[in-house]
Protein backbone atom coordinates (compact mmCIF):
# COMPACT_ATOMS: atom_id res chain seq x y z
CA UNK A 1 0.00 0.00 0.00
CA UNK A 2 1.32 3.51 -0.75
CA UNK A 3 2.03 6.24 1.80
CA UNK A 4 0.57 8.74 0.02
CA UNK A 5 -2.51 9.47 -2.47
CA UNK A 6 -3.98 12.12 -3.98
CA UNK A 7 -6.93 13.94 -3.09
CA UNK A 8 -9.36 16.59 -4.26
CA UNK A 9 -10.02 18.69 -1.35
CA UNK A 10 -11.62 21.88 -0.37
CA UNK A 11 -9.56 24.12 1.54
CA UNK A 12 -11.01 27.71 1.52
CA UNK A 13 -13.26 29.81 0.36
CA UNK A 14 -14.86 29.57 -3.48
CA UNK A 15 -14.28 27.39 -6.16
CA UNK A 16 -10.42 28.39 -6.25
CA UNK A 17 -10.59 26.64 -2.52
CA UNK A 18 -10.84 23.14 -4.47
CA UNK A 19 -7.72 21.75 -5.33
CA UNK A 20 -5.67 18.36 -6.09
CA UNK A 21 -3.16 17.72 -3.13
CA UNK A 22 -0.83 14.87 -1.60
CA UNK A 23 -2.48 13.11 1.43
CA UNK A 24 -1.17 10.48 3.93
CA UNK A 25 -3.16 7.06 3.20
CA UNK A 26 -5.23 6.77 6.05
CA UNK A 27 -5.68 3.77 7.99
CA UNK A 28 -8.07 1.26 9.49
CA UNK A 29 -9.64 2.10 13.21
CA UNK A 30 -11.60 -0.15 15.11
CA UNK A 31 -15.00 0.18 13.78
CA UNK A 32 -13.95 1.19 10.28
CA UNK A 33 -12.94 0.17 7.14
CA UNK A 34 -10.44 1.22 4.65
CA UNK A 35 -11.54 1.63 1.41
CA UNK A 36 -9.80 1.25 -2.09
CA UNK A 37 -12.12 3.19 -4.20
CA UNK A 38 -12.68 2.15 -7.33
CA UNK A 39 -14.61 5.65 -8.85
CA UNK A 40 -16.45 8.63 -6.77
CA UNK A 41 -19.20 9.78 -8.88
CA UNK A 42 -19.38 13.77 -8.59
CA UNK A 43 -23.27 15.08 -7.28
CA UNK A 44 -25.05 17.98 -7.41
CA UNK A 45 -24.14 18.45 -3.81
CA UNK A 46 -20.24 18.49 -4.65
CA UNK A 47 -21.08 21.53 -7.13
CA UNK A 48 -22.32 23.25 -4.10
CA UNK A 49 -19.86 22.97 -1.70
CA UNK A 50 -17.66 23.93 -4.06
CA UNK A 51 -19.29 27.24 -4.26
CA UNK A 52 -20.11 27.28 -0.81
CA UNK A 53 -23.85 26.62 -1.32
CA UNK A 54 -23.68 23.65 1.22
CA UNK A 55 -21.73 23.39 4.54
CA UNK A 56 -18.70 22.21 4.77
CA UNK A 57 -15.49 22.01 7.01
CA UNK A 58 -12.51 22.33 5.62
CA UNK A 59 -9.74 21.11 4.48
CA UNK A 60 -11.36 17.65 3.65
CA UNK A 61 -11.16 15.76 0.85
CA UNK A 62 -14.64 15.88 -1.11
CA UNK A 63 -16.87 13.18 -3.02
CA UNK A 64 -19.42 10.87 -1.03
CA UNK A 65 -20.76 8.56 -4.14
CA UNK A 66 -18.28 5.96 -3.20
CA UNK A 67 -17.29 2.59 -5.10
CA UNK A 68 -14.85 0.55 -3.69
CA UNK A 69 -13.32 -2.41 -2.51
CA UNK A 70 -12.72 -3.39 1.37
CA UNK A 71 -8.94 -4.09 2.07
CA UNK A 72 -7.85 -3.52 5.65
CA UNK A 73 -10.74 -3.46 8.92
CA UNK A 74 -10.17 -2.15 12.51
CA UNK A 75 -11.68 -5.17 14.06
CA UNK A 76 -11.14 -8.52 13.46
CA UNK A 77 -14.76 -9.26 13.70
CA UNK A 78 -15.29 -7.02 10.73
CA UNK A 79 -12.44 -9.47 8.30
CA UNK A 80 -15.77 -10.69 6.55
CA UNK A 81 -15.64 -7.51 4.69
CA UNK A 82 -12.33 -7.98 3.02
CA UNK A 83 -12.53 -8.32 -0.40
CA UNK A 84 -15.87 -6.52 -0.71
CA UNK A 85 -17.16 -4.48 -3.32
CA UNK A 86 -19.13 -1.89 -1.54
CA UNK A 87 -20.82 1.10 -1.81
CA UNK A 88 -20.96 3.67 1.73
CA UNK A 89 -23.65 5.41 3.13
CA UNK A 90 -23.17 8.93 3.39
CA UNK A 91 -22.59 9.95 7.09
CA UNK A 92 -19.58 9.25 9.10
CA UNK A 93 -21.15 9.41 12.46
CA UNK A 94 -24.20 10.86 13.96
CA UNK A 95 -24.65 12.34 18.38
CA UNK A 96 -26.65 9.24 18.65
CA UNK A 97 -28.39 11.43 21.51
CA UNK A 98 -30.43 14.28 19.75
CA UNK A 99 -34.01 13.54 19.07
CA UNK A 100 -33.96 12.40 15.79
CA UNK A 101 -31.10 9.94 16.44
CA UNK A 102 -33.33 8.53 18.95
CA UNK A 103 -36.51 8.00 16.55
CA UNK A 104 -33.93 6.24 13.84
CA UNK A 105 -33.74 9.31 11.83
CA UNK A 106 -29.59 9.55 12.67
CA UNK A 107 -29.89 11.45 8.44
CA UNK A 108 -31.78 14.78 10.25
CA UNK A 109 -29.31 14.92 13.23
CA UNK A 110 -27.66 18.33 13.44
CA UNK A 111 -24.31 17.14 14.57
CA UNK A 112 -24.30 14.79 11.68
CA UNK A 113 -20.58 14.66 9.63
CA UNK A 114 -21.00 13.71 6.49
CA UNK A 115 -18.06 12.41 4.09
CA UNK A 116 -17.07 14.73 1.59
CA UNK A 117 -18.06 17.70 3.60
CA UNK A 118 -17.14 17.14 6.56
CA UNK A 119 -15.03 14.10 7.25
CA UNK A 120 -12.83 12.84 4.26
CA UNK A 121 -14.85 11.37 1.66
CA UNK A 122 -14.24 9.48 -2.24
CA UNK A 123 -12.08 11.60 -4.33
CA UNK A 124 -9.22 9.92 -3.44
CA UNK A 125 -7.54 6.68 -3.73
CA UNK A 126 -8.56 5.30 -0.28
CA UNK A 127 -11.33 5.90 2.13
CA UNK A 128 -11.85 5.58 5.90
CA UNK A 129 -15.40 4.20 6.52
CA UNK A 130 -17.43 3.37 9.53
CA UNK A 131 -18.10 -0.61 8.94
CA UNK A 132 -21.72 0.10 10.00
CA UNK A 133 -21.85 2.29 6.45
CA UNK A 134 -20.86 -0.16 4.25
CA UNK A 135 -23.33 -1.93 1.76
CA UNK A 136 -22.44 -5.28 -0.30
CA UNK A 137 -23.34 -4.72 -3.84
CA UNK A 138 -25.27 -7.23 -5.23
CA UNK A 139 -23.72 -9.83 -8.29
CA UNK A 140 -23.87 -8.90 -11.82
CA UNK A 141 -23.71 -5.24 -11.49
CA UNK A 142 -21.61 -3.09 -13.87
CA UNK A 143 -18.47 -2.41 -13.36
CA UNK A 144 -19.18 1.31 -12.64
CA UNK A 145 -23.17 0.65 -11.48
CA UNK A 146 -22.47 0.73 -8.13
CA UNK A 147 -21.30 4.87 -8.14
CA UNK A 148 -25.08 5.28 -8.42
CA UNK A 149 -25.98 3.39 -5.13
CA UNK A 150 -25.59 6.02 -2.96
CA UNK A 151 -28.15 8.74 -5.32
CA UNK A 152 -30.50 5.39 -5.68
CA UNK A 153 -30.73 5.05 -1.63
CA UNK A 154 -30.99 9.09 -1.26
CA UNK A 155 -34.32 8.52 -4.31
CA UNK A 156 -35.60 5.40 -2.47
CA UNK A 157 -35.81 7.50 0.70
CA UNK A 158 -37.92 10.25 -0.84
CA UNK A 159 -39.95 8.29 -3.08
CA UNK A 160 -40.66 4.56 -0.65
CA UNK A 161 -40.15 5.96 2.81
CA UNK A 162 -43.37 5.90 2.67
CA UNK A 163 -44.65 4.89 -1.18
CA UNK A 164 -45.14 8.04 -2.54
CA UNK A 165 -46.43 6.35 -6.19
CA UNK A 166 -49.18 4.00 -6.24
CA UNK A 167 -49.98 2.10 -9.37
CA UNK A 168 -51.54 3.76 -12.27
CA UNK A 169 -50.29 7.31 -11.07
CA UNK A 170 -49.85 9.73 -13.54
CA UNK A 171 -46.40 10.67 -12.38
CA UNK A 172 -43.93 13.73 -13.74
CA UNK A 173 -40.40 14.15 -13.34
CA UNK A 174 -38.72 17.62 -13.92
CA UNK A 175 -35.19 17.36 -14.45
CA UNK A 176 -33.46 14.39 -16.29
CA UNK A 177 -30.42 14.40 -14.54
CA UNK A 178 -28.96 11.61 -12.36
CA UNK A 179 -31.80 12.21 -9.76
CA UNK A 180 -34.26 12.47 -12.26
CA UNK A 181 -33.57 9.63 -14.34
CA UNK A 182 -33.14 7.19 -11.28
CA UNK A 183 -36.53 8.54 -9.71
CA UNK A 184 -38.09 7.85 -12.96
CA UNK A 185 -37.11 4.51 -12.88
CA UNK A 186 -38.30 4.15 -9.05
CA UNK A 187 -41.41 5.50 -10.09
CA UNK A 188 -42.01 3.26 -12.67
CA UNK A 189 -41.15 0.50 -10.74
CA UNK A 190 -44.15 1.42 -7.69
CA UNK A 191 -46.08 0.94 -11.48
CA UNK A 192 -46.38 4.64 -12.06
CA UNK A 193 -47.14 6.12 -15.71
CA UNK A 194 -44.14 8.57 -15.66
CA UNK A 195 -43.40 11.67 -18.10
CA UNK A 196 -39.92 12.99 -17.91
CA UNK A 197 -39.14 16.74 -18.74
CA UNK A 198 -36.18 18.50 -19.66
CA UNK A 199 -34.60 21.54 -21.85
CA UNK A 200 -33.98 21.06 -25.44
CA UNK A 201 -30.42 21.14 -24.29
CA UNK A 202 -30.71 18.02 -22.64
CA UNK A 203 -31.65 16.02 -25.46
CA UNK A 204 -29.27 13.84 -25.21
CA UNK A 205 -29.80 12.96 -21.39
CA UNK A 206 -33.07 12.42 -22.44
CA UNK A 207 -32.32 10.32 -25.47
CA UNK A 208 -30.90 8.11 -22.02
CA UNK A 209 -33.72 7.85 -20.51
CA UNK A 210 -35.52 6.81 -23.52
CA UNK A 211 -33.66 4.06 -24.28
CA UNK A 212 -34.68 2.43 -20.76
CA UNK A 213 -38.22 2.77 -21.38
CA UNK A 214 -39.17 5.62 -19.64
CA UNK A 215 -41.17 8.96 -21.88
CA UNK A 216 -39.92 11.93 -22.22
CA UNK A 217 -40.45 15.60 -23.50
CA UNK A 218 -38.93 19.18 -23.70
CA UNK A 219 -42.16 20.57 -23.71
CA UNK A 220 -44.19 22.49 -20.93
CA UNK A 221 -46.01 19.58 -18.77
CA UNK A 222 -49.92 19.96 -19.07
CA UNK A 223 -51.74 21.93 -15.89
CA UNK A 224 -53.27 19.75 -13.26
CA UNK A 225 -52.29 16.35 -15.30
CA UNK A 226 -50.40 14.53 -12.70
CA UNK A 227 -51.16 12.56 -9.51
CA UNK A 228 -47.46 12.86 -8.35
CA UNK A 229 -44.91 15.33 -9.48
CA UNK A 230 -40.77 14.83 -8.87
CA UNK A 231 -39.29 17.99 -8.90
CA UNK A 232 -35.33 16.98 -9.63
CA UNK A 233 -33.92 19.85 -11.80
CA UNK A 234 -32.96 21.91 -8.51
CA UNK A 235 -34.13 25.21 -10.18
CA UNK A 236 -36.98 27.21 -9.73
CA UNK A 237 -38.41 27.31 -13.02
CA UNK A 238 -38.57 23.48 -12.71
CA UNK A 239 -39.98 23.58 -9.63
CA UNK A 240 -42.59 26.19 -10.70
CA UNK A 241 -43.60 23.59 -13.45
CA UNK A 242 -44.14 21.21 -11.21
CA UNK A 243 -46.64 22.91 -8.83
CA UNK A 244 -48.62 23.79 -11.82
CA UNK A 245 -48.80 19.84 -13.46
CA UNK A 246 -49.63 18.98 -10.26
CA UNK A 247 -53.11 17.69 -10.10
CA UNK A 248 -55.84 18.95 -6.97
CA UNK A 249 -55.19 16.73 -4.20
CA UNK A 250 -51.80 15.53 -5.59
CA UNK A 251 -48.32 14.67 -4.02
CA UNK A 252 -45.63 16.99 -4.83
CA UNK A 253 -41.86 15.82 -3.87
CA UNK A 254 -38.41 17.99 -3.99
CA UNK A 255 -35.49 15.88 -4.04
CA UNK A 256 -33.55 18.46 -6.32
CA UNK A 257 -31.49 20.95 -3.77
CA UNK A 258 -31.46 24.45 -5.10
CA UNK A 259 -28.32 26.02 -3.21
CA UNK A 260 -29.76 29.13 -2.53
CA UNK A 261 -33.50 30.79 -1.83
CA UNK A 262 -35.63 30.73 -5.05
CA UNK A 263 -39.25 32.33 -5.53
CA UNK A 264 -41.53 29.64 -6.31
CA UNK A 265 -45.86 29.49 -6.17
CA UNK A 266 -46.20 27.99 -3.30
CA UNK A 267 -49.93 29.30 -3.17
CA UNK A 268 -50.29 26.11 -5.68
CA UNK A 269 -49.61 24.71 -2.30
CA UNK A 270 -52.77 26.07 -0.83
CA UNK A 271 -55.19 26.24 -3.84
CA UNK A 272 -54.81 22.57 -4.76
CA UNK A 273 -54.48 20.69 -1.80
CA UNK A 274 -51.31 19.01 -2.24
CA UNK A 275 -49.28 17.20 0.17
CA UNK A 276 -45.39 17.81 0.12
CA UNK A 277 -42.74 15.76 1.08
CA UNK A 278 -39.07 15.09 0.49
CA UNK A 279 -36.39 12.91 1.79
CA UNK A 280 -32.55 14.50 3.24
CA UNK A 281 -29.45 11.63 2.15
CA UNK A 282 -30.44 8.10 2.99
CA UNK A 283 -31.63 6.01 5.42
CA UNK A 284 -30.54 2.19 6.38
CA UNK A 285 -34.06 1.33 5.30
CA UNK A 286 -33.91 3.02 2.45
CA UNK A 287 -30.32 1.27 1.35
CA UNK A 288 -32.00 -1.82 1.32
CA UNK A 289 -34.76 -0.86 -0.83
CA UNK A 290 -32.13 0.23 -3.52
CA UNK A 291 -30.32 -2.89 -2.99
CA UNK A 292 -33.47 -5.11 -3.70
CA UNK A 293 -34.70 -3.02 -6.68
CA UNK A 294 -31.11 -3.73 -7.90
CA UNK A 295 -31.45 -7.44 -7.08
CA UNK A 296 -34.44 -7.61 -8.71
CA UNK A 297 -33.07 -5.96 -12.10
CA UNK A 298 -35.93 -3.39 -11.58
CA UNK A 299 -33.54 -0.32 -11.92
CA UNK A 300 -31.24 -0.16 -14.20
CA UNK A 301 -27.53 2.38 -13.48
CA UNK A 302 -24.89 1.37 -15.55
CA UNK A 303 -26.24 3.57 -18.71
CA UNK A 304 -26.70 6.51 -16.19
CA UNK A 305 -22.65 7.15 -16.50
CA UNK A 306 -21.40 8.90 -19.42
CA UNK A 307 -18.90 9.75 -18.63
CA UNK A 308 -15.20 8.58 -16.18
CA UNK A 309 -12.20 10.79 -15.13
CA UNK A 310 -8.73 9.86 -13.82
CA UNK A 311 -8.55 11.97 -10.34
CA UNK A 312 -5.72 14.15 -11.96
CA UNK A 313 -8.31 15.18 -14.50
CA UNK A 314 -10.70 16.52 -11.43
CA UNK A 315 -11.24 19.76 -12.59
CA UNK A 316 -13.30 18.78 -15.97
CA UNK A 317 -15.55 16.46 -14.37
CA UNK A 318 -16.57 19.37 -12.14
CA UNK A 319 -17.02 21.42 -14.86
CA UNK A 320 -19.11 18.93 -16.68
CA UNK A 321 -21.13 18.16 -13.97
CA UNK A 322 -21.64 22.05 -13.40
CA UNK A 323 -22.35 22.78 -16.92
CA UNK A 324 -25.03 19.69 -16.92
CA UNK A 325 -22.95 17.81 -19.12
CA UNK A 326 -24.23 14.07 -19.41
CA UNK A 327 -25.89 12.34 -16.30
CA UNK A 328 -23.44 10.72 -13.97
CA UNK A 329 -19.57 11.58 -14.24
CA UNK A 330 -17.78 9.41 -12.03
CA UNK A 331 -13.46 10.83 -11.02
CA UNK A 332 -11.75 7.00 -11.25
CA UNK A 333 -8.41 5.96 -9.65
CA UNK A 334 -5.06 5.05 -12.08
Amino acid sequence: MPAAMLAVLKVGPGAEGVELASLPVPAALPGTALVQVIATGICGTDVHIAHDEYAYEAPVVMGHEILGTVIEVGDDGDSGWLGARVACETYYSACERCDWCRAGRRNLCPNRRSLGSFEDGGFAAFVRVPVLNLHRLPEGLGELDGVLAEPLACVAHCLLDPAVVSAGDAVLVTGPGAMGQLAAQVARAEGGDVLLTGLPKDAERLAVAESLGIRTTTESAPAEAFDVVIECSGSAPGAAAALRAAKRGARYVQVGIFGRDVSLPVDQILYKELVVSSGFASTPVSWRRAMLLLEQGRVQLGPLVTRTVPIEDWQQAFAAAQAGEGIKTAVTQA
